[in-house]
């Protein structure tokens, strides 16, 4: 095996294109999600169409621009791998396992599928190291087939839900959490996203329209509990509400609730919400325990689930 850091890489073949590189694991789920961005869309869109085709370890794939998101079974299968036609993709991830602290991923791919996976992504900011069967495997391009295993960190994935933070006078709560964001970046959590989750607009006691927040993160595991505890202090300081609530949920396997659905079409009770959480394995953190756990619970179940979450319940593009 020839182990070659990041660095290495880049000297070897040249600087080449991929900008990040990490990997969350659900052990429990038996599941992981890979992050990777691109200088390129073009690149990003042929690499999702192919890994798709040529399945092994991938169950999903989710292309936004540059970047791609791919759902991921933990362990090693089989892959349709070689040159590109209806049945078979050029470029394949054929693994994932966990080792203590790090996480491993297994690549194939052949001729310009092949720099992709053995000379391009090992470069990814997030890549601790890359692992070659042997030198046959640092022979690229034209024809050739490559293996590679790509090391980078262990992270799980964190969504934190949060709303009434705002009143009818003053403050947004959308603004508050991407502020949030900004001012609580620490070592080890790589923030991911935002997302507005329109709750049902016809509740009596709101401010206008009726919107939570969820903030997602890759948080080593040992960076969880600071991350929540910096992000719910910077929130109840800076609320212009009493009724602030906050909602984390950890783990890639997101729970199915009822409650999603209700959340956008009916008016529920704090306690509706406690006992929905309990259930799910979500955590308030807030120290209010007041009706924004409503709206926090909902941004949680919505946090995952796509543009549908900006809508009200049963709108789509």
């Amino acid at each position: 095996m020839i182990h070659l850091s990041p660095g290495e890489v880049r000297k070897r073949f040249g600087p080449l294109f991929a900008k990040k590189f990490l990997v969350m694991v659900d052990e429990g789920a038996g599941c992981a999600e890979i992050i990777e961005e691109c200088c390129h869309q073009g690149t990003i869109e042929w690499d999702a169409m192919n890994r798709r085709r040529a399945g092994g370890a991938i169950r999903s794939l989710r292309v936004d621009g540059t970047m791609m998101a791919m759902s991921a079974r933990i362990g090693s299968y089989p892959v349709n791998f070689g040159a590109a036609d209806r049945e078979i993709g050029g470029q394949a991830l054929e693994g994932v396992e966990v080792d203590g602290d790090e996480v491993v991923t297994t690549w194939r791919g052949i001729a310009g599928a092949g720099v992709g996976i053995a000379a391009c992504l090992p470069q990814a900011p997030g890549v601790l190291r890359a692992e070659y069967p042997s030198e046959e495997d640092l022979k690229i391009g034209g024809a050739r087939a490559t293996c590679v295993r790509i090391v980078s960190p262990r992270y799980e994935k964190v969504t934190i839900g949060i709303d009434d933070t705002d009143t009818k006078e003053e403050g947004a709560t959308w603004v508050l959490a991407l502020k949030a964001a900004e001012a609580c970046r620490r070592e080890g959590a790589e923030y991911l996203n935002m997302r507005l989750i329109q709750l049902n607009p016809e509740v009596p006691k709101k401010t206008t329209n009726c919107v939570g927040s969820a903030l997602t993160y890759a948080v080593r595991p040992g960076a969880v509990d600071g991350l929540c505890e910096a992000l719910r202090d910077y929130i109840e300081t800076n609320a212009v509400s009493n009724d602030t609530g906050i909602a984390v949920f950890r783990g890639l396997a997101y729970p199915d609730s009822p409650l999603a659905e209700r959340v956008k079409t009916e008016i529920l009770t704090i306690e509706d919400v406690e006992a929905e959480a309990r259930r799910l394995g979500i955590r308030y953190i807030d120290r209010s325990g007041a009706k924004g756990r409503i709206g926090a619970l909902g941004a949680v179940l919505w946090g995952n689930a796509g543009i549908e979450a900006a809508g009200l319940y049963g709108e789509h593009l």
